[in-house]
């Protein structure tokens, strides 16, 4: 049962720890995901609907947590930590949407735009002189892949006709399937195409374009930089956790050692997790919270062009959605948290989008 506890709360628990962070990650002056001049980053409203978010979170979140352990011990696993990861949404949700409403209110209200010139920034030489990829960090995830596909060549011969594919918690077997070459090498299969998704979607970001301070453009470049390297860095790092994880699930399938604990499985990629959140605080949205040119502390106040970055909350619905049909852009910088989002407003963008998220679906049943 304690195994079952910590299978069960892996998900929630990580995802308020997030959700409560998430402020930490946006800019000063995108707080909630409100467009906001400088000049009012530090406005009374937007601290106080940051305590009240982080009260809401913390509160709610520990009656969740208490609700997922009760439906540990009432309903099956799977079902009980699907309603365990929509209460987090539903707990969350309602108190984003609050804080952005006061702010925007606040915001209009008080005209903090009104006589400002506004304005937009873009950096050429991400697309002459772009950001190089670390492609060595990419090498540890690329050699587990080939690892775990050697093992279950070598193993292969000697495999059962009869696959065990999935253990309950007590280490009793409780789905099995036929031995193939597609059974058998699935998980190689979902491996590489996993670390391949990460690796082309990392490399692929290089060469989105950036949210850039209007008033800082040549600071906020360099720092955009950084973060390009640092979040591309970590997310291969996650990618290399993940395959480890999925080495020992396979090495375990092929009959290669006794069943190891879940909490030893799922711990490489909570590591992993923890990499990238923590690179992502560090960094801050479009690396808004890296020294500017070397200098810890130097920030945008280096700079002053006499613009502010465009007020365009009306691109914006629910502050996590961009729709603009205007915008060739495909993906652009998240307004909430740290990455990249779809541009809803261009088709080409829309298809890349659903291509990414159909590829496991469609990989899971050609190996079926």
């Amino acid at each position: 049962m304690a195994e079952s506890m910590l299978v069960n709360l892996f998900g929630p628990v990580l995802g308020l720890v997030v959700l409560w962070l998430l402020p930490t990650m946006n800019r000063r002056t995108l707080p909630f995901g409100i467009r906001v001049p400088a000049a009012h980053a530090d406005a009374p409203v937007i601290a106080a609907q940051l305590r009240t978010y982080r009260r809401w979170i913390l509160g709610a979140g520990i009656v969740v947590v208490a609700a997922a352990v009760g439906l540990t011990y009432l309903l099956p696993l799977p079902v009980a930590q699907g309603i365990a990861l929509v209460a987090v949404v539903v707990v969350w949700l309602p108190a984003f949407l609050r804080a952005r409403r006061e702010i925007g209110t606040v915001k209009e209200r008080e005209g903090w735009y009104d006589g400002l010139r506004q304005g937009v920034a873009a950096d050429t030489s991400l697309r002459t002189e772009p950001v190089r990829f670390p492609w060595l960090w990419a090498v540890p995830a690329v050699l587990l892949c080939a690892a775990t596909a050697v093992l279950g060549i070598v193993r292969y011969p000697d495999l059962p006709p009869t696959l065990v594919t999935h253990w309950d918690l007590d280490g009793t077997p409780d789905r099995t399937m036929t031995t193939t070459v597609g059974s058998a090498f699935a998980l190689v299969f979902v491996q590489v195409g996993m670390t391949a998704l990460l690796v082309g979607l990392m490399w692929a970001s290089i060469r989105f374009r950036p949210d850039l301070d209007a008033a800082a453009p040549k600071v906020s470049a360099h720092q955009y930089r950084g973060f390009l390297l640092a979040t591309a860095k970590a997310v291969l790092v996650l990618a290399a956790l993940v395959d480890v994880s999925m080495l020992v699930i396979a090495w375990q399938m092929w009959g290669g050692g006794a069943r190891l604990p879940a909490g030893v499985v799922i711990l490489p990629i909570l590591v992993g997790t923890a990499v990238v959140i923590g690179s992502a605080i560090r960094t801050g949205q479009g690396g808004s919270r890296l020294p500017a040119d070397g200098e810890p502390g130097a920030g945008t106040a280096a700079e002053d062009t006499g613009l502010v970055q465009r007020d365009d909350d009306r691109y914006w619905p629910a502050g996590s959605v961009y729709v603009n049909r205007a915008d060739p852009a495909m993906f652009v910088p998240k307004r909430l948290g740290v990455g990249w989002t779809v541009n809803f407003g261009n088709p080409k963008g829309i298809a890349l989008f659903a291509a990414i998220l159909l590829a496991p679906l469609l990989l899971t049943v050609v190996l079926r």
